[in-house]
């Protein structure tokens, strides 16, 4: 099965795509936040991102879902910068550390080289990394690794406070949507994502992925995931994120057939490890947590997806860290 931007590059509608994309920067509305700077023009916009694209590290990485893994790795490019400021990010010397990320820019061609040596070395996808404040960016890079033989289908792994109108750009260039729902409370997301109205903008974000995939998971022969909407639910302690309103959500909303990813990973980390004022988030969260999350998939019907295991989840992949797999199971294994 051949990436959908295939066929848009084909029938010359990649470009005028990529084009309406960049325009979104001359006064920034890429993400919610809509700050107005003139990215074209190198202004900083409030996600400190100007309008080059800024890569932190590209890699082949296993520790993905067993259908984006597979057994060559996931192609992963990690953007830096963010449009969140989470006190807990696992990823915050890339995120929220600007200054330091600054002299990772790229060029879009730079950008393009990198996803076909990922290509040349056997991964499966091309999976992008916190791309909302870089979209336009990597769209253009996209076309032009298409230009140059890139086949590989491409993830779009977001924190889902995205803009619709963004992800309207993206139908036929994404294949994969892999966003978070982080939150169910709009004062929680403030508190410790440092951002307004969560919940309304990536409820809104999903909706729209999920318009363009439907709840199907469309798999290719190899048994790796082609095409689809992955939802990713981490579980927070003191269940600060939400979970059940959230995954009430999402069977009501878009359906109990629509694909989770049950994530037990979370660690204290960032200014969740040392601040006083995130004491909740201070600890790792604890088995019987786990247990009660992953019972509520079957008490409120979650029919498709997967989880991690508890033990092997101590910690989430980083850049500067060995790569490590987190063995992920299916959902119905467990029901």
């Amino acid at each position: 099965m051949d990436p959908k931007y295939l066929k848009l590059l084909a029938e010359n509608r990649l470009t005028e795509q990529v084009e309406a994309l960049e325009a979104l920067l001359a006064a920034c509305t890429v993400c919610p936040k809509d700050c107005g700077n003139d990215r074209l023009k190198d202004e900083i916009a409030a996600c400190y991102s100007g309008r080059l694209p800024i890569v932190s590290s590209y890699t082949a990485h296993f520790g993905e879902e067993p259908c984006l893994s597979g057994t060559r790795g996931a192609g992963n490019i990690f953007f830096g910068n963010c449009n969140l400021r989470c006190v807990y990010c696992q990823n915050f010397q890339i995120s929220q550390t600007w200054k330091e990320q600054k002299k990772n820019e790229v060029t879009h061609e730079r950008l393009a080289e990198m996803m076909l040596e990922i290509q040349a070395r056997g991964c499966h996808n091309i999976g992008f990394v916190s791309p909302t404040h870089f979209a336009p960016q990597m769209a253009r890079a996209i076309l032009i690794a298409a230009e140059r033989g890139l086949r590989l289908p491409i993830v779009y792994n977001t924190n889902a406070y995205d803009s619709v109108e963004v992800l309207r750009l993206l139908d036929g260039i994404v294949d994969v949507y892999l966003p978070d729902l982080k939150y169910a409370d709009a004062d929680v997301g403030f508190q410790y994502s440092k951002i307004r109205d969560y919940p309304k903008y990536a409820r809104a974000a999903i909706k729209e992925m999920h318009r363009q995939m439907g709840s199907e998971l469309v798999f290719g022969d190899d048994g790796l995931l082609k095409r689809g909407l992955l939802i990713r639910l981490l579980v927070l302690p003191n269940d600060i994120a939400g979970l059940e309103e959230n995954l009430l959500w999402i069977r009501d909303e878009l359906g109990p057939r629509t694909a989770i990813s049950l994530m037990a990973q979370y660690y204290s980390t960032n200014k969740a490890a040392t601040d006083p004022r995130y004491i909740l988030l201070s600890r790792r969260i604890s088995e019987g947590e786990w247990f009660e999350a992953v019972s509520l998939l079957e008490t409120l019907g979650i029919e498709e997806g997967f989880m991690q295991e508890y033990e092997s989840a101590s910690f989430y992949y980083r850049p500067d860290f060995e790569d490590k797999n987190e063995p992920f199971k299916d959902i119905r294994d467990f029901q």
